[in-house]
C-alpha cells in the first residue's frame, strides 16, 4: 500500500484548495457525502434491496460531485456568498424623513 501525500495549501494567503474545489465547497462536499451515508443507512435499515440501495446513493453522490464541482468553478471563493448576500440587500430604501421634513418646511413657510 503506498502512501499518498496531497498538497492542501498552495501558499501564504491563498485559498484553501484540495483537487479544484475551493474554500467552502470542500466542506459542502463533505457534508453531503456523510448526509448521502446516512441515507444509505436509512434506506438499507428499511428493507430496501441493497443494489437499489447502492444506485440511488451512487446516482445522488455523482450528482453532488457535479453540483459542487460545478460551484467552485463558476462562483470561485467568495462568489456564492455574494450572490447569497446580494439577494438580502433591499431594492428600495424608503426615507420618510424627507417627507416630515418637507411638511415642516411648509407649516413653517405658512406661517
Amino acid at each position: 500500500m503506498s502512501n499518498s501525500v496531497y498538497q492542501i495549501n498552495k501558499g501564504i494567503n491563498k485559498p484553501i484548495e484540495f483537487k479544484g474545489l475551493k474554500a467552502q465547497y470542500i466542506w459542502y462536499l463533505g457534508g453531503g457525502l456523510v448526509a448521502l451515508l446516512i441515507l444509505f443507512a436509512i434506506i438499507y435499515i428499511c428493507g430496501i434491496n441493497i443494489f437499489i440501495c447502492l444506485a440511488l446513493v451512487v446516482s445522488l453522490g455523482t450528482a453532488l460531485f457535479m453540483y459542487v464541482y460545478k460551484l467552485s468553478h463558476t462562483y470561485g471563493e467568495y462568489g456564492l456568498m455574494k450572490k447569497v448576500a446580494k439577494k438580502a440587500v433591499p431594492k428600495v430604501i424608503k426615507n420618510y424623513s424627507i417627507i416630515r421634513l418637507k411638511k415642516l418646511l411648509l407649516h413653517e413657510k405658512s406661517l
